[in-house]
């Protein structure tokens, strides 16, 4: 894997940014739209949305963020993998701070999104999108 220099990872953060507000955009529009009609509690509304906004994170990371990585057939399951890490993630911290703490579940979101940000495009870049092994011999 091509070792990039500081400013090319922040543009490519960047990108992963934008790309995670538009999967948080779907997540929280299901998140929110689940709890407020009444449809679900917190807790499985924002499962609910956190697989409706990995779909968009795969989908656009895969076009703009990770361009040229590992091919889909690769980088699809290693992107679930750590989708379904950052659902555990997403879980564990929503119950301990809505559950355990009692936190109102927007800001909860709002921090638990963070955490998982950081966490996913670090397990993303290293590891579902880096080029494949057989590509760099």
């Amino acid at each position: 894997m091509p070792v990039l220099s500081f400013p090319a990872i922040h543009r490519q953060f960047a990108r992963y940014a934008v790309v995670g507000l538009a999967a948080t955009a779907m997540h929280y529009a299901v998140l929110a739209g689940l709890v407020e009609s009444g449809g679900a509690a917190p807790l499985p509304a924002t499962l609910a949305g956190y697989l409706a906004g990995g779909l968009v994170s795969y989908t656009l990371n895969r076009r703009l963020t990770f361009a040229g990585g590992r091919p889909h057939r690769e980088a699809g399951w290693r992107f679930a993998l750590v989708a379904a890490g950052g659902f555990a993630w997403t879980g564990l911290l929503m119950a301990a701070l809505v559950g355990q703490l009692g936190t109102p579940y927007l800001p909860a979101q709002a921090v638990t999104t963070l955490i998982v940000l950081f966490w996913g495009f670090l397990a993303n870049r290293l590891w579902s999108f880096a080029g494949s092994p057989a590509k760099a011999a």
